[in-house]
C-alpha cells in the first residue's frame, strides 16, 4: 500500500506540471515495492525457474490491483524469460506508462526493443532516461548503444567522450568508443582507444582483438607476450571464457602477421574450439531448412504464386557469406551518386523468422503449407514492412539503398516474393579461402555456423546448392560477383554490376577507398585502401591443416564460379 500511495502522488504531481517531482515520487514507489511480500515471493520464483508459479501470482494480483507499475514489469520479464515477446513487450510498456519515472522498467523496455529491432522506439524511451533525476552513466551508456544500432555514430562519439571525460579509468567505454572510432574511418584514434581499455585492463580480450582486428595494426613481438601473459592469468581462473577466446583469435592474428603460422593456428583451433562449446549450431537441422526452401522455390510455385509483394525498387541485397568481398561491393555501390549504404540490416531475417516461426510452432505442417498461405495481400504488406522498418537506417534521399546482412541468401525466394523488384547480389569467394578467413574471424554476434571446419564447409556448401537452385528458377534474378575476378579486372565488373542494377557507370565507384561513409563490419579497413591482391590465396600457407574443411567441401571447391551449380 506504500508502493501505491507513491504512485499516486507521482501522477498527482505529474499533473501538476512538477515532472522532476513526480520522477522521484515514482523511484520512491518502486524502491516500497522492492519490500512487498508478495512481488519478492513472486521474484524468487521467477529467479528460481518456477516460472508458472511466479506467473501466477502475479497475474492473480494484476487482476485485483491493474494499475501496479512493479507486478506489471515483473509479469514481463516472466514472459520474456519463456521467449513470448508478443506478451512481454506489452506489460514492461504498461509499467511504464504507468510509472514514467520506474527508470529500470524503461532501461528494461528499452532492451525489449532492441531485440525485437524497434528502434526508433527504444531511442525515444533511451532518450527520456538519460534526462533521469537519477544521475546513472549507464543510462547515457544505453542511449549510446541505441544510436551505435541505428548508425548514428558521431552522436555515439560524444556520448562516450562525455563519459570518459567525467570517469577515464573504464576500460569498457574506451573500448566502445573505439569501435565507434573503428567505424568513422578514424583509425588512429581508434587504436588509441584500445591500448587505453588495455591500460586499465590488461586482460580485456575483446580489446586485444578489436585491435587485431583493424587488420592493419599488427601487434609484435612485445604485444605477443603481453597477449600470452593475460592468457595464462585467464586460464588460471574459471569464467573468462569471452576473454579467453577472443586473447585466442588475437594470438592467432599476430603469429599469423608474423609468419609463425603452426602457432597461428594452433591459437586459432583453440579459441574455435572454446567458441564451439557457448553456441548453437545443428548443421544437419540447417541443412534440412535450407534443402526445404530449394524443393519449395520451383519455377512451377512461382507460376502459381502470381503477381504480388510490393513494387518498391529501393533495396538491393548483397547476400553470401561472411568475408565474401561483400564490404567491398557495397564500398563500390555506395560510391555511386544514386546509392546509399547503410549496414547488416537484421529487417528479412526477422520476418524469414517469424514466418518460420508458424511452422515452428504448429501453425502449419511444413514451409511450403505456409508460403502456399500467404496471399498477394499478405506479399505486399510484408515487403511493405520491410521497407518501413528499414526507413530508419536510411539518412539521404538518395533513390536506392544497400542491406548488405549476408545471410539473407537464406530468404532469396521470400525476397522475390514479397520484394519482386529488388536486386539480389551475390557476393562469392573461392571456397576455402572464405571458409577459412570466416573461421579465423571472431563475429560480435550471428555466424554461428563458422566455429568448426565442417560445419563451415556444410554451410558453404548449402549456399551454393541454393543459389544454384534460383539461378534454374530464375535465370538472371541474382547477379553473382566472384571475388577473384573483381580483384583481376575491378572496372570489367563495376561496370557489369551497375548494368545489372541499372546504373550508369560513375568513376568514383573505382575510387571506393576515397568514400568516407561508416563502415561497421570486419572488413572496414580494408576497403578503405585500394584493391590489394595479397589475400586472394592466403589460406595456402595453412593448407595443411585445412583438411577437415576441404574434405568437407568437396567437389565445390573446383566449381565455385561456374554460373549455377547443379541443385
Amino acid at each position: 500500500m506504500v508502493a501505491r500511495g507513491w504512485f499516486d502522488l507521482a501522477r498527482a504531481l505529474r499533473i501538476a506540471g512538477r515532472e522532476q517531482d513526480a520522477w522521484r515520487a515514482d523511484l520512491s514507489g518502486v524502491h516500497a515495492s522492492s519490500r512487498d511480500a508478495e512481488l519478492r515471493t513472486a521474484a524468487l520464483a521467477m529467479n528460481d525457474g518456477r516460472l508458472a508459479e511466479a506467473a501466477t501470482i502475479l497475474e492473480t494480483r494484476l487482476e485485483r490491483s491493474p494499475d501496479d507499475p512493479a507486478a506489471s514489469r515483473l509479469l514481463g520479464e516472466i514472459n520474456w524469460r519463456r521467449g513470448d515477446m508478443s506478451v512481454a513487450v506489452p506489460l514492461v510498456e504498461r509499467s511504464v506508462q504507468l510509472a514514467p519515472g520506474f527508470d529500470l522498467a524503461r532501461n528494461f523496455l528499452i532492451r525489449l526493443l532492441l531485440q525485437t529491432n524497434r528502434l526508433p522506439e527504444a531511442l525515444d524511451h533511451a532518450k527520456v532516461l538519460a534526462a533521469s533525476p537519477v544521475n546513472n552513466p549507464g543510462n547515457r551508456l544505453l542511449l549510446a548503444s541505441v544510436l551505435v544500432r541505428l548508425g548514428d555514430q558521431e552522436q555515439a562519439k560524444h556520448l562516450y567522450q562525455r563519459l570518459l571525460a567525467e570517469k577515464p579509468d573504464q576500460p569498457e567505454l574506451w573500448q566502445n568508443l573505439g569501435h565507434v572510432l573503428k567505424t568513422l574511418g578514424e583509425q588512429a584514434d581508434a587504436v588509441h582507444a584500445y591500448r587505453q581499455a588495455l591500460t586499465y585492463q590488461p586482460t580485456m580480450g575483446e580489446a586485444w582483438w578489436s585491435l587485431a582486428n583493424l587488420k592493419t595494426v599488427k601487434l609484435g613481438v612485445e604485444e605477443i607476450a603481453e597477449m600470452e601473459r593475460a592468457l595464462r592469468t585467464l586460464e588460471a581462473e574459471d569464467g573468462h571464457e569471452e576473454d579467453v577466446f577472443h586473447l585466442c583469435f588475437s594470438l592467432g592474428k599476430a603469429l599469423e602477421d608474423a609468419g609463425d603460422y603452426a602457432a597461428s593456428f594452433a591459437r586459432y583451433d583453440q579459441g574455435n574450439r572454446l567458441r564451439r562449446t557457448l553456441i548453437r549450431h545443428d548443421a544437419d537441422e540447417f541443412s534440412a531448412e535450407v534443402a526445404a526452401a530449394a524443393d519449395l522455390f520451383t519455377p512451377a510455385f512461382l507460376r502459381e504464386r502470381g503477381e504480388g509483394g510490393c513494387p518498391a525498387k529501393d533495396p538491393i541485397f548483397v547476400v553470401g557469406l561472411p568475408r565474401s568481398g561483400s564490404t567491398l561491393i557495397e564500398q563500390i555501390l555506395s560510391s555511386h551518386s544514386r546509392v546509399e549504404g547503410t549496414m547488416e540490416l537484421s529487417e528479412m531475417m526477422i520476418i524469414g523468422g517469424r514466418l518460420q516461426s508458424r511452422v515452428d510452432e504448429g501453425e502449419f505442417p511444413d514451409l511450403r503449407a505456409m508460403m502456399t498461405s500467404l496471399t498477394p495481400a499478405d506479399r505486399l504488406r510484408l515487403g511493405e514492412e520491410y521497407i518501413e522498418r528499414t526507413r530508419v537506417h536510411r539518412r539521404t534521399d538518395k533513390s536506392l539503398f544497400i542491406d548488405k546482412m549476408p545471410n539473407n541468401w537464406q530468404h532469396v525466394g521470400l525476397i522475390k516474393l514479397v520484394l519482386p523488384n529488388a536486386k539480389i547480389i551475390d557476393a562469392r569467394r573461392h571456397p576455402i579461402s572464405c571458409c577459412f578467413s570466416a573461421w579465423k574471424q571472431h563475429f560480435a554476434r550471428g555466424q554461428t555456423f563458422s566455429y568448426d571446419m565442417v560445419d563451415i564447409g556444410r554451410y558453404y556448401r548449402d549456399y551454393v546448392t541454393l543459389m544454384a537452385a534460383f539461378d534454374v528458377v530464375q535465370p538472371g534474378a541474382v547477379h553473382r560477383v566472384i571475388y577473384e575476378r573483381m580483384v583481376a579486372d575491378t572496372r570489367g565488373e563495376v561496370e557489369r554490376l551497375l548494368a545489372y542494377i541499372g546504373l550508369d557507370f560513375e568513376e568514383q565507384c573505382l575510387a571506393f577507398w576515397q568514400n568516407k561513409r561508416a563502415v561497421r563490419t570486419a572488413s572496414s579497413e580494408q576497403v578503405r585502401t585500394p584493391i590489394f591482391t595479397d589475400a586472394v590465396n592466403h589460406w595456402q600457407h595453412f593448407e595443411r591443416y585445412l583438411t577437415p574443411l576441404i574434405d568437407s567441401l568437396g567437389d565445390i571447391v573446383d566449381r565455385y564460379a561456374e554460373p549455377s551449380l547443379p541443385a
